[in-house]
């Protein structure tokens, strides 16, 4: 934990140096007090937008585990469905998410339900991939042993696969909820009221740099503790993967 702290310690100060060394106006880059003094006075404020790209973080990326990974059960045991799904999988994957975003808001309007959808867009694809990986590591021996003491296809992927997964999939879920505060933060430029994009864009448009590096900053703290959460429930679901590495 210290070392974190450390880091974090290290580039503020290096921050609060360049802006002195450099003369940098406040109106470009705020110094780290500027900041701190414009998240303590606003916020009430800050912390209201928060709560509204957090939830709509967290439901897009649960929505994304709900559906990526019957998804990728069935990509790993049917090669009619790989064969079906990866090509269309990997071509929504590649289309920039800004260029959707858009799109969205023309369909679905202003509200929560775009933002949700840009999450489970930019997380889907990850979530699947690893989830994927994951099923089909399974070593041969184990599948072998569990098809010789008459083990259904069901008991051997809960008692066997699913488990033997479980570390390659939270590399996934790790990988997509940073991704998942960035598709909450798209959707929220192109067309939103509210959250800490919305809180973004009205700043750049006011030119107050200061507002939007709050903005900013409680948005990888958000990015921080929601990753730093998984990584606790990882230690507590599986802590004999801990143990081996």
């Amino acid at each position: 934990m210290g070392l974190p702290v450390l880091a974090v310690v290290l580039i503020v100060a290096l921050w609060w140096l360049a802006t002195v060394l450099f003369s940098i106006p406040e109106y470009l880059v705020p110094g780290p007090h500027v900041v701190v003094a414009t998240i303590v006075e606003l916020g009430p404020y800050l912390l209201e937008q928060a709560w509204v790209t957090l939830g709509e973080t967290v439901i897009g990326f649960v929505l994304s585990i709900v559906i990526g990974v019957p998804v990728a059960m069935a990509i790993s045991r049917f090669v009619i469905v790989e064969r079906m799904l990866y090509p269309l999988l990997l071509a929504v994957n590649s289309v920039p998410k800004v260029a959707i975003a858009p799109i969205l808001v023309v369909w679905m309007g202003f509200g929560q339900t775009p933002k949700i959808v840009m999450v489970i867009l930019l997380c889907f694809f990850p979530i699947v991939l690893s989830t994927v990986s994951g099923l089909r590591s399974t070593p041969s021996e184990l599948v072998e042993l569990s098809r010789s003491l008459d083990a259904s296809e069901m008991q051997e992927f809960r008692k066997i696969r699913f488990w033997w997964a479980l570390p390659q999939i939270f590399v996934g879920l790790k990988n997509a909820i940073s991704l998942a505060v960035i598709g909450a933060v798209i959707a929220e430029f192109v067309g939103a009221s509210s959250g800490l994009g919305f809180v973004i864009v009205q700043s750049g448009a006011s030119a107050d740099t200061a507002l939007a590096f709050a903005a900013i900053v409680l948005l990888a703290l958000m990015s921080i503790i929601l990753f730093y959460l998984l990584v606790w429930l990882e230690k507590m679901l599986l802590p004999w993967a801990e143990e081996h590495r």
